[in-house]
């Protein structure tokens, strides 16, 4: 099996093989691309479809944007995510529809190994993030590896989410923890 199907299967893979490092290159020149643009630029929707595969036409990424490869990352029907986001899709990330993302967030899927001896290696693993429906992560959240955050949650600024989050909640705080009940 390849690096990247390892990546995408969340099994430990070494970052330093060729096709990781040409899907690295390739992240970067289609980044470049879409940062160029704005909103309401023509080139914009293109930009965009090129780096993040099968995203509907509903969807909005504001630039800046940030990720490493673009292919891991799925978006539903009207995702709007704003300003500055950084997306590590080394694991798959996930958006539900209709899901606001604020300003600078940052979902995180890479997991380095916790041995400081096998993190000299090259190797991680990706864990993927979920985001349900519905949902609203304010500014500066961070969502952690292999988190996931079920339909219709509110995620109040500035949290770090390192465990899941059930749906109908609302979550604050560092570490993230369930305030109350939304239903």
């Amino acid at each position: 099996m390849d690096e990247l199907k390892k990546m995408r299967n969340g099994e430990l893979y070494d970052f330093s093989k060729t096709e990781v490092q040409h899907s690295f290159s390739e992240g970067r020149r289609k980044l470049k691309r879409l940062n160029e643009t704005s909103v309401d630029s023509p080139e914009y929707r293109t930009a965009l479809e090129d780096l993040i595969p099968g995203v509907p036409r509903t969807a909005t990424v504001l630039p800046p944007f940030f990720c490493d490869h673009g292919h891991g990352i799925r978006l539903g029907e009207e995702v709007f995510v704003n300003f500055n986001c950084t997306f590590l899709d080394s694991g798959l990330i996930t958006v539900g529809a209709r899901t606001k993302i604020g300003p600078n967030c940052q979902l995180y899927t890479p997991q380095h190994p916790v041995d400081y001896l096998e993190r000299r290696l090259p190797k991680e693993t990706g864990l993927p993030i979920t985001i349900g429906e519905d949902c609203w992560l304010g500014g500066g959240v961070v969502v952690c590896p292999g988190v996931t955050i079920g339909d219709r949650c509110v995620v109040a600024a500035g949290s770090v989410v390192v465990r899941d989050i059930p749906a109908d909640s609302l979550a604050a705080g560092n570490p993230a923890e369930v305030k109350r009940r939304l239903k």
